[in-house]
């Protein structure tokens, strides 16, 4: 029996009302398996019209069970509710809320929220809790969340690494750009949650380092964006080969028809929540489309980098990237680049000097769009446009995280505004739209444009020590590498990522 979900409830669903469960159209077969739950190999119902891309959201049997006020609320491991409180982590985010009584009832659930509304502890925090007090055998982990992009999977073992600690579990981060063998030795070393994208993880099951047929609970994080960008026969092949009666968590910022198949075919009656579905809807973040001759772009954008305070700028080639970050280093301004061609140790390196206030500029392609959190973090500038109001969304997203305040600017020369405009529908913002110049009042008010010292700087790389070989006396201290000497971070680009 199929159930058809109705246009106004889809629209409660459009504006981020939590949705526990009770709306959308039911895709799996309601027969139940050997395991007792619903079959995970259902067939299609009817759909409604889908809004702006979005599919029916499944409609589950089972009534969720209530969100929480509190951590202490939880059935959780009292190491674990010790760990929040040193950790500083106090009330439940709403997605934390409302899904954590049910995912650690062993619920599958579908949740959609911004990236900064708190999906890695939603997620995690379950994740740990119905973990503990097992041990993974080797090259057999227990648990496993996908993510698309090793800044992300990074990003993900840094949250959760204090919470394993205290519950006595092992991470490893398994990702391409850094040494298999050394991942390949986390993993047979008994690893009982692995973080990994989907590419590098099928390496290690390929060279028999892992096995995936003990993995009872499986997260897909960031779902959309790994079926964006072409990983979902990947994902499908790892999926089939964890336990099938497992539990799945997939949490995502968009939930659009590309994660359709994954939500038939590997969600059983699954609660459904929604929360802040689209940047838009951030009642913190103002978003800007600057209108300015394309004579004077550079210039504007060249301003808007020398401001007081960090900034991300988006555009779409690597070599565009490369070109305006080495334009900016020549005109006084610490920038540095972030693509798909630099090695893992450039990129982790770069956004380490981007945090910690190295770097104030950061200028990438859309690999910064996800997984990447920076604190304090006002102003995003999409120098280049985006062609799609994902991306845009998801770009916005590094800004105005967690209740933060922030903006988001988009230049746009004459020949782009018609297209603007039907971007900005599609993610469904109305932005303040602003005639602007190099040099103007119009651009410092709004970005805190200014003008740049015209100084080149050189941002170097930390000299790290070799370590000393054993068995060997040391032959005395070595001079210092002067710092004329070390070689810039001026990274060049290379093959994709």
């Amino acid at each position: 029996m199929y159930r058809t979900r109705t246009n106004d409830r889809f629209a409660r669903t459009r504006t981020g009302s939590t949705d526990s469960g009770r709306s959308g159209s039911r895709f799996m077969s309601s027969a139940p398996s050997r395991s007792g739950r619903p079959s995970r190999s259902g067939g299609f119902g009817r759909r409604s019209d889908a809004v702006q891309g979005e599919f029916a959201l499944p409609e589950t049997i089972t009534p969720a069970l209530p969100a929480v006020e509190g951590f202490a609320d939880l059935d959780m491991p009292g190491a674990l509710l010790a760990a929040l409180g040193v950790q500083g982590v106090t009330v439940p985010f709403p997605i934390q809320a409302a899904t954590l009584p049910n995912t650690l009832a062993g619920r599958d659930v579908l949740g959609r929220g911004r990236t900064g509304s708190g999906k890695t502890l939603a997620f995690g925090l379950a994740l740990l809790a119905r973990t503990a007090g097992r041990r993974a055998q080797a090259g057999q982990p227990l648990g496993l969340v996908l993510v698309p992009t090793r800044e992300l999977a990074q990003q993900v073992t840094d949250a959760l690494a204090p919470y394993a600690r205290s519950v006595k579990l092992r991470l490893a981060t398994v990702v391409g750009g850094m040494p298999i063998g050394r991942q390949a030795s986390m993993v047979r070393g008994g690893a009982e949650i692995v973080v990994a994208t989907p590419g590098r993880l099928k390496d290690l099951i390929d060279r028999g380092d892992c096995r995936l047929d003990e993995v009872s609970i499986t997260v897909l994080d960031e779902a959309d964006q790994m079926a964006d960008m072409g990983f979902m026969p990947q994902v499908t092949a790892l999926l089939d080969q964890v336990r099938p009666e497992g539990q799945r968590m997939l949490f995502s910022a968009t939930l659009d028809r590309n994660v359709d198949l994954l939500v038939r075919r590997y969600l059983t009656d699954p609660v459904v929540h929604s929360v802040d579905p689209s940047a838009g809807a951030v009642t913190t973040m103002e978003h800007h489309v600057l209108h300015v001759h394309g004579t004077d772009k550079q210039a504007a954008t060249t301003q808007i980098a020398a401001r007081d305070g960090r900034v991300i700028m988006f555009l779409d080639t690597k070599h565009a990237v490369d070109r305006l970050t080495e334009h900016l280093l020549n005109s006084g301004v610490r920038a540095a680049a972030l693509h798909g061609g630099k090695s893992q140790p450039q990129r982790t390196r770069t956004l380490t000097q981007f945090k910690n206030g190295h770097v104030t500029v950061l200028v990438a392609t859309n690999v910064a769009a996800r997984g990447i959190h920076v604190d304090n973090l006002d102003l995003v500038v999409n120098v280049d446009p985006p062609t799609d109001h994902k991306d845009y969304l998801h770009r916005g997203g590094r800004t105005a995280r967690a209740g933060e305040s922030g903006s988001v600017v988009t230049l746009i020369t004459p020949d782009q505004r018609r297209g603007m405009t039907r971007l900005m529908a599609a993610a469904g913002i109305v932005p303040q739209t602003t005639q602007v110049r190099s040099g103007g009042e119009a651009l410092h008010r709004i970005t805190g444009a200014q003008a740049p010292s015209g100084v080149p700087v050189v941002i170097t790389a930390p000299v790290a020590e070799r370590p000393k070989k054993r068995g060997t006396a040391s032959r005395g201290r070595r001079r210092p590498v002067p710092a004329a000497r070390r070689a810039p971070v001026r990274e060049q680009s290379g093959a994709a990522a």
